[in-house]
Order: structure tokens, then C-alpha cells, then sequence
């Protein structure tokens, strides 16, 4: 296999390089990318990647500093500034950028949310996060070359993001305005409605700030290696009999997804939907905001690893022993206890729990009031504000709370901090002890916002942005119980205890008043430690499974299947009421997909 090709692999480009559709010259000739004029509309997706015929460009290797910007918006937003920033406003941002020897160009902060470095009149209400791309050089293009790099909206208040698209010429030291694209998006909550972003901005280029480029090169070409082989969905359905992956990303209908993953046999098959621009060139590169998702993430990786380390007493540890200022209730309550979400607080709407309504009271208490509290201080001043105990035990009742997880997450690094040190961080640890191990170079998480600048704490009940190969990697992890490479990084007695829903509670129940099931009846809707568990029975096993599965607000999805099958969905569905209709009639869509492709 040629460097060219496997690069392309790695970054899902090759519908790009196949695709001869809309190439960059002639959608973005040279005199519009140098004047620097905005387009009435998003242009083709095509335009942002090389195509078949391009040639190899000279490496390109400095500092562009993009200056902030008012993008042009289609639907116009419902409200534009939030908290004082603008949605619409690009963040003036410094990227550093080097080339690899087959054109890849890095951007040396990839996988970090990067802030705003100058500003317009309002502050930008989004940070970005910049992946690899591509340097090429067309025909028709003169002495210039072109480069293009996927990048995200994303924010650092919701886990919100908008996959996009950035290029550029460049002649020497000279460098175009940049055309900016953002063409696909995950749910939004805050900020509506669904809409796309684009525009064009000024650019400057010095060639000087890369220090110590050939490490900084071989850092990019190991991360690259050490993603999962891959491969398009496509060449996977080719292989099968007619009609097997259908449904596979169900129930959420076509038109509501934004990517699709799905492990089987070591390869990643990935997909991205399209947009109304055409096929989004670079679908590995994507970052997607997961939002609850993450507790499937920060919570078990974060217990198993400490359990593996120190013992399984940490999930026996209590909240209120090491976050302090909180309802004498919490030093009752163990970690596990709200990694269950059974804490046993937070006493809003029904007290009835037999049957439970696992939802009840959830966004009430003025939940965004606690959503948008840039700060830790102000986050628990609103809970203790707002939220009360509820009479029944810790660990007996499952009532969806994000806060559990937000808090659970400050006990946990306050527990890391008192047997390592002040320095220490929960986020960290799992970057250096469970991510980078795996092969994750990156892990951008939302973080609270401190007066004094200091770094915050990472939420635990959402703020993750990763891609399809991060969430493979870490389900596969999970598959293995906890096992990788030889080395056991997570417990493992406890991982199987999860992945088989040991100890898991009933969603509609209350274990203090354990529910008789008649034959016949639905089988329990289950949570355990950040998962939830989809239900269905095997065709060929003929048994009921309990799929463990990770789920977040706008129905992002992995689920873990037996023999390390691990379905991915990245999606942007809101199904409110009186909404658009999101979901197609089949709740185990999926599963019924996974199940003909390897049967269960």
C-alpha cells in the first residue's frame, strides 16, 4: 500500500480522492480565495479535499493566525448572542501547522479545544478544534498551493459541536483568506435551530514557531498508525448478502444521523451521512459533541482504573467526604451510588418509586440555571439552592440527574488529589493512564470556567469530543475487559461485573421493593456506572442479552456486542414534542443489524 493511500485511510478520504465532482479550482479559484469574499451559500464539500488528479505541494510549516470573523448563518438563529457571546462570530485563533513528507498537513493542535486569542466586538461563543488535513497543488492554481483542514465548532458552556471545513492558499510566506465551512452538526440545546455556518477570513502566516518539528512529525505519524485499521461502511456492505446492515444506526431515521462506526474483526467500518453539501471528506477527522455519552466515558474508566490501582473501596467511598459545603445526606452517598444515578437527592417532581419514573423531575429545579454556571462554586451553590433529598435510601432508586455525575467527577479528582498530590487531575489521569495506552492521542473535555484562570473541573456528566476510532477504542477496551496490550488497566472482576449488568439497577423499579416479573413481561430497563443496557434476544443463542450501551442527548450511541462488534452512532436527533419525527418504528434496529452480521 502507497503512503498516499494509507494516509487517506486514516483520515476516511478516499470518497474524497475518488471524487471528481466540484474541485477546488473551480469552486474556489484562486482571485476569490485572495479577495476573500464570502460565499452567498455553502459551496461543495468536494472543494476542501484534493481530488484524484491533484499534484504534491510544497510543505507548508508556521504559525497562521485567522482573524475572528462574522459568519453567515442559514436558518437565521433564534438567538445569536448567549451569555454574552456570539454565535456567530468566528474566534480570532493562532494554528501552528507542518507537513508531512505525503502531504498530510498537521496542525499541531489537533484534538484541543483552542480559545480565542483576539476577539471581534463580542466574544465568540465557540472554540475550535482543528484535525489533519491535506496540502495539494491543482493545474489550474498557478504558483499557489492549497490547503484544507477539517475543523469543529465546539463549546465550552454545552457539548455542542459543528463538523467543518477551513482552506487556504499559500505561495512562500503568502497565504489567502481562509473560506470556512460548517456543514453538519450534532444536537443542539441552547443554541437553535439546526443550521450550517460559513464565511471567509483574513489570515496572516509567519513561518517561524514550530519548535522541534522532526518529534512533532513522528508524534503525527505514530498517532496516525495507531488508529484502528478502517474502512468505509460501503466495502463492508459489499461483502454481505443483500439487505444485512439494513437498519444499522436505526431507530434514529437517516436524515438524523451524522456518522456511523461499527467494529467487527479489528477493522472500523465508518460512514458519514451526507450533507447539502456532499459527503463530508474527512469523517475520521470528525469530533462529535457525545453529551451523555461522556458518563459512559469519565465515570467507569475513571472508578475501574482507581479500583484497579488502589482497590475496589473507591466505589464504596463517600460524595460529601471529599466534596465538601454539601447536604449532610451526601457523606452517605458512595461513588457508585451516583455513578448509578441513585443518590437519593435531588428531590423535585413525583416522590412515587414503585413503579419509578427514572426521568421524573429532571430538567426541573431550573436545570439550565445549573447547566450555564460557568464556575464549580456556582455549580454547587445551585444545587444546594435547589435541589433537596429525597426520603428513600442512597442506592436504592435510579433518578436521572446530571448533577450526580458532575459531582461524582469533583470527588473523584479531590480522592486522586489527596493520594497524589495537589497536581493532580481526574482527566489527566485518565488521558496518560487509559487513553494514551490505547492509542488515544487526544481527549478534549469541557471543563468549568474559573474567576481566576486556573484549570477547572472536567464534567463528568458531559463535555467529551471524540471521534468514531476514540469511542471504538474505548468500547473495545471495555469489551476486553479492561485489558489491553497485554496489561490490565482497568479492574477486571468489576468490567465484567459491568459489561454483564451485575449489580445493575432497574430503571422502573426501586430495590428496596424488588418488582415480581411474570413470564412474558418486557425485560428490566437497566443503568450501572454511567451504561445503559439495550435488550434483545439473540438468534442464534436463542438468550436474552443485556447490550451494554452508552447514550447521550441527541441519540449518540455505542453499543458493545459479544465478540468485540461495537456499533457507533453520532447522530443530531432532538425528538421533543411536537418536534420533527426522528425515529423509525424499530427500537433494536441496530441490534437486529449486528445480530444478522454476526449472530448473537
Amino acid at each position: 500500500m502507497n503512503s498516499t493511500r494509507c494516509i487517506a485511510l486514516c483520515l476516511g478520504l478516499l470518497p474524497a480522492l475518488s471524487c471528481l465532482a466540484g474541485p477546488a479550482a473551480e469552486v474556489l479559484p484562486v482571485a476569490r480565495m485572495i479577495a476573500g469574499h464570502s460565499a452567498t451559500a455553502p459551496v461543495p464539500n468536494a472543494a476542501f479535499a484534493p481530488a484524484a488528479d491533484a499534484q504534491s505541494a510544497p510543505a507548508f510549516e508556521g504559525t497562521l493566525r485567522i482573524a475572528p470573523a462574522e459568519l453567515l448563518v442559514a436558518p437565521a438563529l433564534d438567538k445569536r448572542v448567549v451569555d454574552g457571546r456570539d454565535a456567530q462570530a468566528f474566534p480570532g485563533v493562532s494554528l501552528q501547522f507542518l507537513t508531512l513528507e505525503d502531504g498530510t498537513l498537521v496542525p499541531l493542535e489537533r484534538g484541543t479545544m483552542v480559545t480565542e486569542s483576539s476577539a471581534g466586538k463580542t466574544p465568540s461563543y465557540w472554540n475550535v478544534i482543528p484535525q489533519f488535513g491535506r496540502v495539494w497543488r491543482e493545474k489550474d492554481d498557478g504558483g499557489w498551493s492549497r490547503a484544507a483542514f477539517p475543523l469543529m465548532l465546539v463549546n465550552d458552556t454545552e457539548n455542542h459541536a459543528h463538523q467543518g471545513l477551513a482552506t487556504f492558499l499559500y505561495r512562500g510566506a503568502e497565504v489567502s483568506a481562509v473560506q470556512l465551512q460548517f456543514v453538519q452538526q450534532n444536537a443542539p440545546y441552547l443554541l437553535s435551530p439546526y443550521c450550517q455556518f460559513w464565511g471567509a477570513t483574513r489570515a496572516a502566516f509567519t513561518n517561524t514557531g514550530v519548535q522541534n518539528s522532526p518529534a512533532q512529525r513522528e508524534a503525527a505519524k505514530q498517532e496516525l498508525a495507531a488508529r484502528l485499521p478502517a474502512q468505509p461502511l460501503a466495502s463492508l456492505r459489499k461483502t454481505l448478502p443483500a439487505g444485512t446492515l439494513d437498519g444499522l444506526g436505526g431507530p434514529v431515521l437517516p436524515q438524523w444521523q451524522v456518522a456511523l462506526g461499527l467494529v467487527h474483526n479489528g477493522t472500523l467500518y465508518y460512514e458519514g451521512a451526507d450533507t447539502p453539501q456532499g459527503a463530508y471528506p474527512y469523517p475520521l477527522e470528525m469530533r462529535f459533541g457525545v453529551r451523555s455519552v461522556t458518563k459512559s466515558v469519565g465515570t467507569p474508566l475513571s472508578l475501574l482504573r482507581l479500583a484497579q490501582v488502589y482497590g475496589p473501596y473507591v466505589l464504596d467511598l463517600k460524595i460529601g467526604d471529599y466534596v465538601p459545603g454539601l447536604d449532610p445526606k451526601w457523606n452517605r452517598i458512595r461513588f457508585i451510588d451516583a455513578a448509578n444515578m441513585a443518590s437519593g437527592f435531588g428531590g423535585v417532581g413525583s416522590f412515587v418509586t414503585h413503579p419509578n419514573d427514572d426521568n421524573e423531575g429532571y430538567l426541573l429545579a431550573d436545570y439550565d440555571g445549573w447547566y450555564t454556571a460557568p464556575s464549580h462554586a456556582q455549580k454547587l451553590a445551585h444545587i444546594n439552592t435547589h435541589l433537596k433529598p429525597y426520603p428513600w435510601e442512597p442506592g436504592t432508586v435510579m433518578r436521572y440527574r446530571d448533577q450526580d455525575f458532575y459531582l461524582l467527577g469533583a470527588a473523584v479528582d479531590a480522592f486522586l488529589k489527596s493520594v497524589r498530590g495537589p497536581q493532580a487531575d481526574a482527566w489527566h489521569m485518565l488521558e496518560e493512564e487509559v487513553f494514551r495506552p490505547i492509542g488515544i492521542a487526544h481527549a478534549p473535555m469541557v471543563r468549568t470556567r474559573e474567576p481566576d484562570g486556573r484549570e477547572g473541573l472536567a464534567w463528568f456528566n458531559a463535555g467529551y469530543y471524540p471521534t468514531l476510532d476514540d469511542l471504538a477504542k474505548i468500547a473495545l477496551l471495555m469489551a476486553d475487559k479492561g485489558e489491553h496490550g497485554g496489561k490490565q488497566i482497568l479492574h477486571r472482576g468489576l468490567t465484567e461485573d459491568l459489561l454483564a449488568a451485575r449489580g445493575a439497577l432497574d430503571k422502573d423499579g426501586d430495590a428496596a421493593r424488588p418488582t415480581d416479573r411474570a413470564p412474558g413481561d418486557p425485560p428490566p430497563r437497566l443503568y450501572r456506572m454511567g451504561y445503559h443496557y439495550t435488550a434483545g434476544t439473540g438468534s442464534r443463542s436463542g438468550q436474552l442479552l443485556q447490550l451494554p450501551t452508552m447514550s447521550g442527548f441527541g441519540d449518540n450511541e455505542v453499543i458493545i456486542f459479544p465478540g468485540r462488534t461495537i456499533a457507533i452512532r453520532a447522530a443530531k436527533a432532538v425528538s421533543w414534542k411536537g418536534g420533527p419525527v426522528v425515529h423509525g418504528d424499530d427500537p433494536l434496529a441496530t441490534a437486529r443489524a449486528v445480530d444478522r452480521l454476526a449472530p448473537l
